[in-house]
């Protein structure tokens, strides 16, 4: 099953060093996708990987803080969360 990664990257401050991560990140097995936002110094993997070895990966760059780890589909959660907006409305009126 797909999973996503969210990892913050402290010394991911240039395009250089994105570009370094991405790369690092890119060589291990099963990713599927990858997003890097420099702003929030935040990387995004998705797909069927080892988190521990993303973790290793990116330790050589720089440090990192495991912000999520978790399914890929998130359109479950969504869905529950407009079920509990429209019982909330319900109750007021």
């Amino acid at each position: 099953m797909a999973q996503k990664v969210v990892l913050k990257i402290m010394t991911m401050t240039d395009e250089k060093t994105k570009q370094k991560a991405i790369e690092a990140v890119a060589d291990i097995y099963g990713v599927d996708s990858i997003a890097a936002d420099l702003k929030d110094q935040k990387m995004t993997i998705i797909g069927e990987m080892d988190a521990i070895a993303i973790a290793k990966k990116l330790k050589k760059i720089g440090k990192i803080d495991i912000v999520s780890v978790g399914p890929a589909k998130e359109e479950k959660k969504d869905e529950k969360k407009g079920e509990k907006k429209e019982e909330k409305k319900d109750e007021k009126k």
